[in-house]
């Protein structure tokens, strides 16, 4: 993919979705079914940086934007995927203004951000460097996690921050620090659920949620209500709910 704009990335619904196995396959099919955007997760696989590269070039080649989900909001591990491509990170467990500036900064190079300057993957080795020095100014997208209940107390400074492009909600942890882990349904979740559209609306930020389970009925709720930056699935779990279905309808055929 060439260095393409992408200031008008969010101006409608992005679909994307979340790669935990780090094989070379998985995101080729994954690319090819028509994603606008796929996140390679560093904080809960064990892919490395060596294979987030590989990951990011294929996605890459495949016209889909590569985002990789950080370990957590380290600047070393923030220059380390930029250089090997990624055109935007998200940003786990983003509770405050400063958490969100640092990073901001470090997803930037001088003087918008403090990103060391290196010759990698992302600048072509050095051939295009100028090329993608201008690029990354305007279009390196960083994505904040809102997945915990400080977070949802500090929105109004968070999606103030300069440089912060969207947002996205993490169920499973934003239910844990509400003292109910995976219950989205309780009246805790939906009052946190139903603030954070509030103020995204408020500050015009597009966002949406991680739909961990592959269920189009979400999805469809997910889209209904506005959201922009969507997550459908992870690999795992795809791969998880489609076999558990066939061996579902053959046991239940054996059961007669």
């Amino acid at each position: 993919m060439e260095l393409e704009e992408t200031n008008d990335f969010f101006d409608t619904l992005r679909l994307g979705s979340w790669v935990q196995i780090g094989h070379p396959v998985v995101v080729e099919i994954m690319a090819g079914a028509g994603f606008d955007w796929l996140a390679i997760d560093l904080e809960h696989s064990a892919i490395n940086i060596r294979e987030a590269e590989d990951l990011i070039r294929i996605i890459e080649l495949s016209c889909v934007r590569p985002f990789v989900r950080l370990a957590s909001n380290n600047p070393e591990q923030i220059k380390r995927v930029m250089d090997s491509g990624a055109h935007g990170v998200i940003v786990p467990m983003v509770k405050t203004r400063d958490d969100a500036e640092r990073a901001v900064k470090a997803a930037k190079y001088p003087p918008g951000g403090n990103r060391s300057i290196g010759l990698a993957r992302a600048q072509r080795y050095g051939a295009r460097f100028d090329e993608y020095f201008q690029w990354q100014k305007q279009n390196t997208m960083v994505v904040v996690q809102i997945e915990h209940i400080d977070a949802i107390q500090n929105l109004d400074e968070i999606f103030d921050v300069d440089g912060v492009d969207a947002f996205i909600t993490g169920p499973y942890d934003l239910s844990g620090s509400l003292g109910a882990p995976g219950e989205f349904e309780s009246k805790e979740f939906t009052e946190a659920m139903n603030h954070i559209q509030k103020m995204a609306k408020k500050f015009n930020i597009p966002g949406g949620r991680h739909i961990v389970e592959p269920d189009p009925v979400q999805l469809q709720q997910s889209i209904e209500a506005g959201e922009r930056f969507v997550a459908y699935g992870i690999d795992t779990r795809m791969l998880d709910v489609a076999c558990r279905a066939g061996v579902a309808i053959s046991k239940a055929r054996v059961k007669k």
